[in-house]
Order: structure tokens, then C-alpha cells, then sequence
């Protein structure tokens, strides 16, 4: 059975960003983070202040009870490291890869001590990308992504855990009426 249990309030906005659900014992968390709008900088642009704010939060929220096995899984708008974007040194600047972002998702995630499964499955010297534009003539050829959905789990939830595959389901990328996101999954032994 699922169990409904409550949800960090992260948003400053009031919006409903964040779901929770208790599944065998493990909390589940899906969290849809703010984009972020396109100026990367807090002073003219308001949606990126709210960002870098929901992601201040996102770290002492989930620190709090760190001894309940948590899974937190979603499209946190962020590529946090170099080969999670098709360039790092040109995306510096952009929104989703700024390092005032990536600085604080990575905070967040120590502070609650949470592992990102993505680079626990795939090394991190491997470009690795859930997010390709949609501005893109052909996504697939022109390879110009961005990791931007993320699994992670705390160690309450990991001790005996072993992944058997991680996966970015590329297919549904490029179907019909496609999301500009290709969905991820994780199979673990427990």
C-alpha cells in the first residue's frame, strides 16, 4: 500500500512542487524544482531568485529525519556536473548550469546526505543527459543535452541496495508528442 505522509514546503510561492508518498517503508519524494527563467541572476530575474532560494531549502528540509530510508527522484532543472551538459565551459552562464545552481543542488544533496544514483551507476568521466531541446531540428543527432532529473537516496535507504541498471529511456524522447525529457529508472536489488 501507499501511504500519503506530508511534504517539504520548499516553494516560497505557495506552489505545489513537491509530492510525498510512503512505499514498504521508504519515503518517496518527486520534486519538480523551478526553471528558473533565462537571465541567470537574482536581481533582474525574479524566477531565478526563487530557484536558488527553493534550492537553499532543499538541503536542511531532507537533513531533518536522514534515518528514514528516502528516495527523492524528479526534474530538478539542474546539470550539476561537467559531463552532465553537452558543453560545460559554454553552458556556464545558462540557466540549469550556472555555478550559484550547481554549487547549491550539491549542497543541498551532501547536506542530506543523499547519493546521486546516476554517478554511482555511470561514471563521471560519461556524458550523461535526460533533457535535449526542443529547439533542436534532430535532438538525437545534434546530442546537445543536459541531466537535469535526478534519482537520489540517503543512507538509510542504500546499505543493502545493490543497482542492477540505471537507465534514460531515450525512445520516449523521441516519440510521438514527446516531453522535452527522456524518463529515467533505476533497478536495485534490496
Amino acid at each position: 500500500p501507499i501511504e500519503r505522509i506530508e511534504a517539504p514546503d520548499l516553494c516560497r510561492h505557495g506552489h505545489s512542487r513537491v509530492i510525498a508518498a510512503k512505499v514498504a517503508g521508504v519515503e518517496v519524494h518527486n520534486i519538480y524544482l523551478p526553471a528558473g527563467g533565462d537571465e541567470p541572476d537574482p536581481e533582474v530575474n525574479d524566477k531565478f531568485a526563487h530557484k536558488l532560494d527553493f534550492l537553499e531549502r532543499l538541503g536542511p528540509a531532507y537533513k531533518k529525519q536522514s534515518k528514514t530510508p528516502r528516495v527523492l527522484v524528479g526534474d530538478l532543472n539542474v546539470a550539476p556536473h561537467e559531463n552532465d551538459v553537452w558543453s560545460h565551459k559554454q553552458l556556464l552562464k545558462i540557466v540549469s548550469h550556472t555555478p550559484g545552481e550547481t554549487e547549491r543542488l550539491e549542497d543541498s544533496r551532501n547536506q542530506a546526505a543523499f547519493a546521486d544514483i546516476a554517478r554511482l551507476a555511470v561514471e563521471d568521466h560519461q556524458k550523461l543527459y535526460s533533457w535535449w531541446s526542443y529547439r533542436a531540428k534532430d535532438w538525437a543527432k545534434s546530442n546537445r543535452g543536459r541531466r537535469l532529473d535526478h534519482i537520489w537516496m540517503n543512507p538509510a535507504a542504500l546499505p543493502d541496495t545493490k543497482i542492477d541498471t540505471f537507465k534514460i529511456h531515450l525512445a520516449w524522447r523521441g516519440g510521438w508528442k514527446p516531453s522535452d525529457h527522456a524518463p529515467i529508472s533505476v533497478e536495485m536489488k534490496v
